[in-house]
């Protein structure tokens, strides 16, 4: 009897075991792996909890909580695209410190101009970028609290001379007194000061080309009024002098307004089918005087596949009269003159070469801005205003080509103007 009674209490026990089993522990269990994986980001495969009611209600809200992570998870993916397609696309420098001067943020242009490959993030900014004057400015924002702006100037290693920066630095604050961080923007400003620089040039350039004559011409005149009874000889030799002086101010102003008409947004090409050999033909023609009356011998080699091309045809007489006006001054007497075409691709090559004074290497590069006289003295004496080479370039480009030149001191000069066969764009 005694046995009985044991062996139904062992049941018993064990029967329940069965139901606290099935009803706490293997739900928990259960419970435990769902939160491992969604620790994880992975989604289980059910969310449905054996046992009792609270156990499923556990499950349910595992769910719920699985689901507002994956749409937290999207909206934070979603921010942070978003947050790199706007940083992709500044063409400005873009970089965040934190309080302690920490890396936080960068965008690509910002490790372009410092050459940084990819800078890590909490790195302290001094061992990354070492310059003082952004040292300086970062940390008086962080220590201030206010906006502050400066100018950099850093060493281009694609040319010779420096890019200059302007960078602006802004707090980030938590609160009214307390600032976590900056963010500067750097910004590059070396085009802007290169035109500055180039219009400050051009009204000086123009100024001085104006006074020079203006000055001759006002000097004569005030000493025709002061002596009435000049000789007819001496008043000849004086109207002589005004006239050349007042055709150089004549030629300076035509090439001023050519130039001004090139650069205008207004400016338009008047395109034809130009037979290239006619082309030439007719500017050798209207050049033939000038060429003999320094003796020089003229060649013209074209090719033979260059016979036609579409251009402004009033435009390019304009660039070969500017050509040749270079070639016939700085020639030799007894000199050579050699107008060429070539066919390279989808592009043809007007070239105009002499064997005259040629041109150093260190104002070769800058023969085509405007007023840039390799031989300053020289080139007033000839009467050239330093517009022409200025006028060719500006021509090629609005065919949609370029420029080339080719010089060598006492061996003459070579300019090439390439431009495409077919219509510009």
């Amino acid at each position: 009897m005694s046995w009985l009674l044991l062996g139904l209490i062992c049941v018993l026990f064990a029967g329940m075991a069965v139901v606290v089993w099935r009803k706490w522990v293997a739900p928990w269990r259960q419970i435990e792996q769902l939160v491992a994986r969604i620790r994880d980001r992975q989604r289980p495969s059910t969310f449905l909890v054996n046992g009792g009611t609270e156990s499923k209600r556990v499950g349910l809200a595992l769910e719920n909580i699985f689901a507002r992570q994956q749409e937290l998870d999207r909206q934070i993916a979603g921010r942070e695209s978003g947050t790199q397609t706007i940083l992709g696309a500044m063409q400005d420098g873009l970089l965040g410190v934190d309080a302690r001067g920490r890396i936080t943020l960068t965008n690509r242009p910002f490790e372009k101009l410092f050459e940084l490959r990819n800078p890590a993030v909490g790195a302290p900014l001094l061992e990354t970028v070492r310059h003082a004057t952004l040292d300086w400015l970062i940390a008086e924002t962080l220590r201030t609290g206010k906006a502050m702006r400066s100018e950099l100037s850093l060493a281009d290693p694609r040319a010779s001379s420096e890019r200059h920066i302007e960078v602006s630095a802004v707090p980030i604050k938590q609160a009214v007194d307390e600032t976590t961080g900056a963010v500067v923007l750097f910004h590059d400003i070396t085009e802007s000061k290169r035109l500055d620089q180039i219009r400050s040039d051009f009204v000086a350039n123009v100024s001085h080309e104006l006074r020079t004559p203006l000055s001759i011409l006002r000097g004569y005149i005030e000493m025709l009024l002061d002596n009435p009874k000049t000789s007819r000889e001496e008043l000849a030799r004086i109207l002589a002098i005004m006239e050349r002086h007042s055709q150089r101010l004549g030629l300076l102003v035509d090439d001023l307004l050519s130039l001004a008409r090139l650069e205008s947004s207004n400016a338009n090409l008047e395109l034809s089918a130009v037979r290239v050999e006619e082309l030439f033909n007719n500017v050798v023609r209207d050049w033939k005087e000038k060429l003999a009356a320094k003796n020089l011998k003229v060649i013209v080699d074209l090719s033979p596949d260059a016979r036609t091309i579409r251009a402004d045809e009033m435009r390019l007489q304009e660039v070969l009269h500017n050509l040749l006006d270079n070639a016939v001054k700085y020639s030799h007497e007894h000199g050579e003159v050699r107008l060429r075409t070539a066919l390279q691709g989808l592009e043809m090559v007007l070239s105009v070469a002499d064997n005259g004074m040629g041109i150093t290497k260190d104002d070769l590069p800058r023969i085509f801005e405007r007023f840039y006289r390799a031989d300053k003295a020289r080139s007033r004496e000839l009467g050239g205003t330093g517009l022409g080479l200025a006028i060719v370039k500006h021509i090629a480009q609005l065919h949609g080509g370029r420029v080339e030149a080719e010089s060598e001191l006492g061996h003459g000069t070579t300019i090439r103007v390439v431009l495409p066969v077919g219509n510009p764009e």
